[in-house]
């Protein structure tokens, strides 16, 4: 599910920003404003970042190899990443870099003064259904969880990235308008700059954070704790197991689970039993947690602590 409703939110986004950053660039060359110029940037960027992650979830899909023998769904971390250098250098060093020239040419907006105001107007609006959306697939996944939450604890970047973008633009777009609004009252252009500046600062926190949470997954993130709890009660919910000794958990993707752990099992008569009690073991694992796909459990007997007197005698033996 978090996969189809981040591909509907990421369309849905790419459509809107591809649009508005064409309007927004023609209304730049109409009046020549820094806010709609970093604006206009920062949709063409947006537009890019989801034509990233739509490929890296397409990269995604392809069928492991030897070279690869756990696949390639990492591959949407990576993108996300990807994203994450895109908006901190497309969108908000060049906004900054836009705002310092537009203080030192402080001139104001002298022609077509009413297309900005119109073309950001519209893009708010627009903008605003390409949040709706991804909120409404996101609530789909999110349960209860606060949305800080959830954008620190998704295993699947698509969604946080698309809701991350789209705030940062409708915020952006409220920054734009104000200094243009400024700038179009008291005919200086350092207010202009000003709002520019702000889409920078703005834009460079979104993409930290951003990269801050895909590097944390591109390393390697274990299952949370109450996805290892369901382990580990569907592990004991049988005879078979006798006591966990350890386990290790690692998302090999957003919807790929790899759990390893040494078990202790009661003795039996011959290795066909273990097998099939590892086996009986391993169906209530993904019947618990779908997206536990890979298991590799570890047979051991267990044997009762020894005092020092006792295993000293066993080593002289």
């Amino acid at each position: 599910m978090s996969a189809q409703g981040g591909t509907r939110a990421i369309i849905a986004a790419l459509l809107a920003n591809f649009g508005i950053a064409v309007t927004k660039f023609v209304a730049y060359l109409l009046t020549s404003s820094s806010s709609m110029l970093a604006e206009s940037i920062h949709s063409v960027a947006d537009t890019g970042n989801q034509a990233l992650l739509l490929l890296g979830g397409r990269r995604a899909r392809r069928a492991a190899t030897p070279q690869h023998p756990f696949g390639y769904g990492r591959e949407r971390y990576v993108y996300a990443f990807i994203v994450a250098i895109v908006l901190f250098s497309l969108g908000g060093l060049f906004a900054l870099y836009e705002a310092w020239h537009k203080w030192a040419d402080r001139h104001g907006i002298t022609s077509w003064q009413w297309v900005p105001v119109t073309v950001l107007v519209v893009a708010i609006v627009l903008e605003s259904f390409s949040f709706r959306t991804a909120i409404r697939e996101s609530n789909l996944v999110r349960g209860r969880e606060s949305w800080i939450r959830f954008i620190r604890r998704a295993k699947a970047p698509e969604l946080p990235v698309v809701l991350l973008e789209d705030f940062g633009a409708l915020v952006g777009l409220v920054f734009a308008l104000f200094g243009v609004g400024m700038t179009l009252a008291t005919g200086d252009g350092r207010w202009d700059a000003a709002g520019t500046a702000m889409i920078g600062v703005l834009l460079v926190t979104i993409a930290i954070v951003l990269a801050v949470e895909t590097k944390s997954l591109l390393l390697g993130e274990g299952a949370e704790p109450a996805e290892v709890a369901a382990i580990e009660r569907a592990v004991a919910a049988g005879p078979e197991v006798e006591r966990i000794i350890h386990m290790k958990t690692l998302y090999l993707g957003p919807e790929e689970l790899l759990v390893a752990a040494k078990i202790v099992v009661p003795r039996c008569e011959s290795a066909e039993d273990v097998a099939r009690d590892i086996d009986a073991v391993e169906a209530r694992i993904r019947a618990a947690l779908p997206v536990a796909r890979i298991i590799y459990l570890e047979p051991d007997i267990y044997h009762a602590e020894v005092g020092p007197a006792e295993a000293s005698g066993r080593r002289e033996n």
